[in-house]
């Protein structure tokens, strides 16, 4: 049984491809339409090392590609400023005094909070956004127009 060009790279491609889904890698699907690009190539009668230069300019080429565009993207925001992880970002609450340790307690959800201030921020008495959640913790600005 002779084994063409055009199966080892399939088989090279679907084994890339597996392994992806194993390891949860990203880039070994980009090396994976490298090798099928050298299949591809291989099925064209194109020489082995045009086939090698084909895997090697596509699927470095894609990684390249996906890796600046991952690089580019903007991060989000730490989880606990993050609205997409804690839906609490951004709700208001309402401070009636302030303590002297800068705390405050606030009435959220049914329960009572330790709120502290954002940085920077003066604590007056009043609305207050929420801008972030550190454990069991507020912490809040004072109320301002939604952004």
């Amino acid at each position: 049984m002779d084994i063409s060009c055009a199966t080892v790279w399939w088989v090279a491609a679907g084994v890339a491809v597996a392994v992806e889904l194993a390891t949860g890698t990203f880039y070994l699907l980009m090396m994976a339409l490298g090798l099928a690009a050298a299949a591809v190539a291989a099925h064209l009668g194109a020489a082995s090392s045009v086939q090698i230069i084909v895997a090697a300019i596509v699927g470095g080429g894609a990684t390249a590609v996906w890796h600046w565009r991952r690089f580019n993207q903007p991060h989000s925001a730490p989880a606990r400023e993050n609205r997409d992880v804690n839906l609490d970002i951004g709700e208001r609450v309402n401070v009636v005094a302030w303590q002297g340790d800068g705390t405050a307690r606030v009435d959220y959800r049914g329960s009572a909070w330790t709120a502290r201030l954002a940085p920077g921020e003066a604590p007056t008495a009043g609305e207050h956004r929420i801008v972030a959640v550190e454990g069991n913790w507020l912490v809040v600005a004072p109320g301002r127009t939604a952004e």
